[in-house]
């Protein structure tokens, strides 16, 4: 058995979707990002490459490789192909201010096993906010964190 964390963070702006799990979040303000900034699959990446002690992401796909927009579900996808992760279980926390994500969690959480190859019940994502305290607080930013177990 093998543990994995991974976590993210970037800024929001206004223009860009609002992507968390491989879904488009409505909202006026998205991801400022190389990808299209998808903390939460930025998160898992770096928690499986961790638990395989391979690189972490920004080695993995450095900026100059990765197209402005492009998918994070595409380099999810790259990193379970390369590497055939066996996946036990995996628990995430998006921390963000607004929108308020209670009504997207099933829908991130059915993505977000989809894309890992696994059942949904292995899959737990909750959502926090910051209380209105630093940049997450003031809607600055948005933040994921993935811990995640492979056999």
């Amino acid at each position: 058995m093998r543990i994995g964390f991974g976590s993210d963070i970037h800024r929001l702006e206004e223009g860009p979707p609002l992507m968390l799990g491989g879904i488009m979040i409505p909202s006026e303000r998205g991801e400022a990002a190389h990808s299209d900034g998808d903390v939460l699959l930025h998160a898992i990446i770096d928690a499986i490459l961790g638990a395989l002690g391979a690189p972490d992401i920004g080695e993995l796909f450095p900026p100059e490789a990765v197209r402005k927009g492009e998918s994070s579900s595409v380099l999810l996808r790259s990193v379970m192909e390369r590497l055939s992760p066996r996946i036990i279980n995996i628990d995430t926390i998006i921390t963000l201010e607004e929108p308020r994500l209670s009504g997207y969690k099933q829908e991130i959480r059915r993505s977000v096993a989809s894309l890992l190859g696994i059942d949904e019940d292995r899959v737990s994502i909750k959502a926090k906010t910051a209380e209105g305290l630093g940049d997450i607080g003031q809607g600055l930013a948005v933040r994921a964190e993935a811990a995640i177990l492979l056999e």
